[in-house]
């Protein structure tokens, strides 16, 4: 019976390594890489990634390597949303819009698209509305152009040569290198841009939300009709962002250091 329990945990204790090698390598990994970088037999480390693959916690890309598939995503990000931090989380997001004056909410990555995971609207008729759960692309949202600004150079080179890259509205960035050139800009000031490039007439700005290691696990947003606030208007607004975003950051690193101690 113990060295039944044993065997368990040590499995247990592989698949959490195989998923925390995922999630911070700077570069896609095969089974064939986890099983030498962790020092796993090759044919445990494909069983291992075969039922994780199977429960939806990693997705093999085109390149037949490695990424976090949704339900990583939803487990990374529910320090987030964990009822305990919830009620800090909606007062951190709800003194945001307010300040700003503009409906602000938390997006986070998933393959080429973004989802919003939550949002506080804000009380002006003339709103856009983009509801929690919805999926937006990367290449032309502030919140998605901000991720694809983090990844390594040649990873999101990449990336940028098999994304569709579809025309939103006339001012969506369509070359990938041009849209190289304005991800460097924006890994430089660390803050997306949304020049009406998804919705005609909406602009927006975002900044990273970071882990304890200073990898951004998500975007914090604002949004608004160009009508009431331009792009240059909304850039005025990242001091504010930044400052939520560190306590929605705050959040995470509590959740970390509950985790350990337990």
């Amino acid at each position: 019976m113990s060295s039944n329990r044993r065997e368990k945990g040590s499995s247990i204790v592989r698949v959490l390594e195989i998923l925390e090698a995922v999630a911070t390598s700077e570069q896609p990994m095969s089974p064939t890489d986890l099983a030498f970088q962790l020092d796993i037999p090759k044919p445990t480390a494909h069983r291992l990634v075969n039922t994780l693959e199977a429960e939806g916690f990693l997705q093999t890309n085109m390149r037949g390597n490695l990424i976090p598939g949704d339900r990583f995503h939803r487990t990374a990000m529910g320090a987030l949303y964990a009822s305990r931090y919830k009620a800090q989380r909606r007062a951190i997001l709800e003194n945001l819009s307010k300040t700003i004056g503009e409906t602000c909410g938390i997006a986070i990555p998933d393959g080429t698209e973004m989802i919003y995971y939550d949002r506080v609207e804000s009380d002006w008729p003339l709103r856009i509305h983009l509801p929690v759960g919805g999926r937006v692309p990367t290449w032309c949202t502030s919140s998605g152009k901000l991720y694809l600004s983090t990844l390594p150079k040649g990873r999101r080179q990449r990336i940028l040569q098999n994304l569709p890259l579809e025309q939103f509205t006339r001012n969506t960035i369509t070359d990938p290198d041009a849209l190289e050139v304005e991800l460097e800009r924006i890994a430089e000031q660390q803050s997306g841009e949304d020049n009406s490039e998804f919705i005609d007439g909406m602009v927006g700005v975002s900044v990273p939300i970071v882990n304890a290691d200073n990898n951004l696990v998500a975007s914090l947003f604002c949004h608004a009709p160009i009508v009431r606030q331009d792009l240059e208007a909304m850039k005025a607004h990242r001091p504010a962002l930044r400052e939520a975003a560190a306590k929605l950051s705050e959040l995470i690193s509590y959740t970390d250091k509950d985790r350990i101690e337990k």
